[in-house]
């Protein structure tokens, strides 16, 4: 080719390079769960999977994330059980961080699976998963194009 090589600030990006803006987290989201959105919220604009109406469920996810966090960081500082005497004798007892880690955990792996979060949700969001079900129902009334 000709002529002097273009300069990387007067070349103009396809439109599949060019970086999509990521939102801002929350303002009523706490401080470690922005930290979580600032994250992965990149990730998920690149696949597609943090559109403006997600966005309510994404806090969310990071909201979970940071109380799973903080509460294993509890239960490494404070331990997983405490002792208590029953009219039994001693018997351990799980302490109330461990019972809302358990919880958190939960909500994460719920909250997760929306935006493939893990390789197998990844995979079922990938492949078109189950589908919509609104779409399937128009297809079915419309009948064969």
């Amino acid at each position: 080719m000709r002529g002097r090589k273009p300069a990387v600030e007067n070349v103009v990006p396809m439109r599949e390079d060019m970086p999509k803006p990521v939102p801002a987290p929350h303002d009523l989201m706490s401080d470690p769960a922005k930290a979580v959105w600032e994250r992965l919220a990149p990730e998920m604009v690149k696949f597609d999977r943090l559109k403006p109406h997600y966005e309510d469920v994404f806090a969310a996810y990071c909201e979970a994330v940071a109380d799973v966090i903080e509460l294993s960081s509890n239960i490494a500082l404070e331990g997983r059980t405490y002792s208590v005497m029953t009219r039994n004798g001693l018997q351990q007892k799980k302490t109330a961080n461990w019972q809302a880690r358990q919880d958190a955990l939960a909500n994460l792996r719920q909250l997760g699976a929306l935006f493939g979060m893990t390789p197998v949700d990844e995979a079922r969001l990938s492949s078109g998963g189950q589908g919509d079900l609104f779409d399937d129902l128009l297809r079915q009334l419309r009948g064969p194009d």
